[in-house]
């Protein structure tokens, strides 16, 4: 079965698509059978593999509403053994139609059962919120990984998230674990930056990876082309960091964390 991993975080600009794509692809380029699914209504995750979610006629939305599957929306990606499960334009609308729906919490579960077995590695890209979506993706999941910027408000919603992640175990998936705490847009000459991880340290001194994603331009600029860091520019800090990162994941595959917060 495949390792599911919701990447996660309701605050926006925290590096969450980058870090989505980066381990989708990365992971992909050693061999594993990756799907990436983006849940974010922007799209981000959709763009940054070159595919305007403007111009998809189907995607997340009909999966999750029951009208198609994921064999029949999957996209290939310019990177072999990553596909894309794309966000359209209707998926901002899902969140309200879900509501009245029967098991409204698991639609993305039960979709998730036709390929659960196909893919070595189904990767989420979460909305920067906390409404129903990102509880779908949740309740989907067995493994949280948790973006999180070297800045000072950055730890003001962690608390928030790490409630969220608790409810969601206690009354919609006791098997949900919290694979990590990555550190992102770090930049070692700023005291902020270096103050800020020692916070996270005290917090989560169990749960942090030891990769640390740089604050760096070319990671920015990646997505603009429609490719992921490890294809726009291989050698940069930004793609080292998160093949560091990947590694990581890998070498937890025989013995996944679970860790409870």
């Amino acid at each position: 079965m495949a390792r599911i991993i919701s990447v996660v975080n309701q605050k926006g600009g925290v590096g969450k698509t980058t870090t989505a794509v980066s381990l989708a692809s990365i992971l992909a380029e050693a061999g594993r059978l990756v799907l990436l699914v983006d849940m974010d209504p922007q799209g981000n995750a959709t763009s940054g593999f070159g595919y305007n979610s403007r111009d998809m006629q189907k995607g997340l939305y009909e999966v999750l509403l029951g009208e198609t599957d994921f064999r029949s929306i999957a996209l290939d990606t310019i990177v072999r053994g990553c596909r894309l499960a794309p966000a359209t334009m209707s998926l901002a609308g899902a969140s309200v139609e879900l509501v009245n729906m029967e098991q409204r919490e698991f639609r993305l579960k039960m979709a998730f059962a036709e390929v659960d077995h196909v893919y070595d590695y189904i990767i989420i890209d979460c909305p920067p919120s906390l409404g129903l979506l990102t509880v779908n993706a949740l309740a989907a999941s067995r493994e949280v990984v948790i973006p999180v910027q070297a800045e000072y408000y950055a730890l003001e919603g962690l608390g928030q998230l790490v409630n969220t992640i608790n409810l969601v175990r206690e009354n919609l998936n006791p098997d949900l674990s919290v694979l990590g705490v990555v550190l992102t847009m770090y930049d070692k000459r700023n005291r902020l930056s270096r103050d800020v991880m020692d916070e996270i340290y005290q917090h989560f001194p169990d749960r942090i990876f030891r990769s640390v994603i740089p604050r760096a331009v070319r990671l920015a600029e990646a997505p603009s082309h429609g490719k992921p860091i490890t294809l726009y520019d291989a050698g940069s800090k930004g793609a080292r960091s998160y093949e560091k990162l990947a590694r990581e994941i890998i070498a937890t595959e025989s013995a996944p964390a679970q860790i409870k917060v």
